[in-house]
């Protein structure tokens, strides 16, 4: 019984369920805040994946025989990434509100988070703290920065943006690849891999997919994003049957993107970066285009004047 509930904690923490909550936002009810939060999120999981590289640190049950390990990785366990998304995503949600009693649910939630991880014997209280000390230095800087990024960001012509997209995402990935270098020739203990197949899993190769995807994603979205600026944002408003109707349209072209790769496992490192990196386009600008297109959202009317454009100028 207890240990249901550390996996229903766990869950709070995971991409599982993050991404189907930030993706009913974007396209159904406030995709400004959605969008922040996601690139966020983007580049806490790339951060994540190559500090696990750096750090190569075993879980709890792969080492002590005395931690049973309720779930099967096969990956590093330093940093915790359910800790860290915790903090992030958490406390990201807390920022945007001034009421004392959701900043007190979200540091509970963290805290939760992070037990839960101990509890189920997948990352040591180390690794969890680590996890938390990255997110809360990730959502620091996120927001100090913010401000002066995106005004940066939005300046540039929307070619130079797309291509800011790119190139950021391939630095990302040349920066995972550095870190796995020293891992070159590297073979799992024998003790961790009996631990991680009794536990359900299976030992893979250390590889850059996982860097591969996170940056990929991260790329689709920033692209997507400054296509969608460019066109104009899209009022999610809508009536019930309007804000089903998106969720179908939106989900019937993520498979279209997704389900091709998926037959033809595509799984290298390129196609899995193209493969993100479209289904980053399509969420964040290719789906709202359509239901501007399907009438079942409007873009709101531009303003008369640009900004710190006085009405007096229009009249001369």
């Amino acid at each position: 019984m207890l240990t249901g509930f550390w996996h229903a904690v766990s869950f709070l923490g995971s991409a599982g369920f993050y991404v189907p909550v930030l993706l009913v936002l974007f396209w159904c009810a406030a995709p400004r805040v959605a969008a922040r939060a996601a690139v966020l999120l983007l580049i806490g999981g790339y951060v994540n994946t190559v500090l696990k590289f750096v750090f190569h640190d075993p879980r709890p049950y792969w080492t002590n025989p005395s931690v049973e390990g309720e779930q099967a990785y096969s990956s590093f366990g330093m940093p915790s990434g359910h800790s860290q998304n915790a903090v992030v995503g958490w406390g990201f949600a807390a920022t945007l509100t001034r009421r004392r009693a959701l900043w007190a649910a979200a540091a509970v939630l963290i805290v939760l988070i992070g037990v839960s991880r101990v509890q189920l014997g997948v990352h040591s209280v180390g690794q969890v703290l680590g996890g938390w000390g990255i997110g809360l230095t990730l959502l620091l800087v996120a927001l100090l920065a913010e401000p002066f990024v995106v005004a940066w960001w939005t300046r540039r012509p929307l070619g130079i943006q797309v291509a800011l997209a790119l190139g950021l995402s391939l630095l990302f990935l040349g920066a995972a690849w550095a870190a796995i270098q020293p891992l070159e020739g590297w073979r799992w203990p024998h003790g961790w891999a009996q631990e991680i197949r009794e536990a359900g899993g299976e030992t893979e190769p250390i590889t850059l997919v996982d860097s591969a995807r996170a940056s990929g994603g991260l790329c689709g979205v920033l692209a997507g994003l400054s296509i969608l600026a460019a066109r104009g944002w899209f009022d999610p408003r809508g009536r019930p049957w309007q804000l089903l109707a998106r969720l179908a349209v939106a989900m019937a072209g993520a498979g279209v993107i997704y389900l091709p790769a998926l037959l033809l496992d595509a799984s290298g490192l390129f196609p899995v970066f193209a493969v993100q990196a479209a289904l980053g386009l399509w969420v964040t600008a290719g789906a709202p285009e359509a239901f501007v297109r399907l009438r079942l959202a409007a873009r709101p009317t531009p303003a008369l004047t640009r900004p710190g454009e006085e009405q007096s100028e229009l009249r001369q």
